[in-house]
């Protein structure tokens, strides 16, 4: 098992930061297995999805709708709507796993691994990436 930290600056809007480059660094040359991604933070998560092309766009306009930034969340510290982030990981999970074979990502064409963090209130996130060797 071999495993590293990276710190990613998010910035003070919600943001898509894409992993896809990183991950694929950290995997490269080690041969099968699974890659395991980790964000340790109650409000990021972790998504697969084609960045870039409107996508990103797309997902955190539907977070808004889904998780309104309002006064309506009981958990009421930091910026205005911050429970809704809150309430982020149970639409997007904190982990993924990815298959890696002969040392590359199994990701399809459009596809990228992106950090996701509508939490103006945390500019910087710590992102924990685990090899498994097949």
């Amino acid at each position: 098992m071999k495993t590293t930290l990276l710190t990613i600056r998010t910035g003070s809007e919600p943001s898509l930061t894409d992993l896809t480059a990183a991950c694929s660094r950290f995997v490269d040359g080690d041969g099968d297995g699974l890659l395991s991604i980790f964000v340790p933070h109650a409000t990021a998560g972790l998504v697969i999805i084609e960045l870039g092309a409107g996508s990103d766009d797309d997902l955190l306009a539907a977070l808004d709708r889904l998780l309104p930034r309002d006064d309506r969340w009981r958990h009421r510290h930091g910026s205005e709507g911050h429970g809704a982030d809150h309430v982020l990981p149970v639409l997007v999970p904190p982990s993924l796993t990815v298959p890696v074979l002969r040392g590359e990502l199994a990701l399809g064409t459009w596809q990228s691994i992106a950090l996701l963090d509508p939490n103006a209130d945390n500019p910087e996130r710590t992102v924990i990436l685990v090899f498994l060797a097949g």
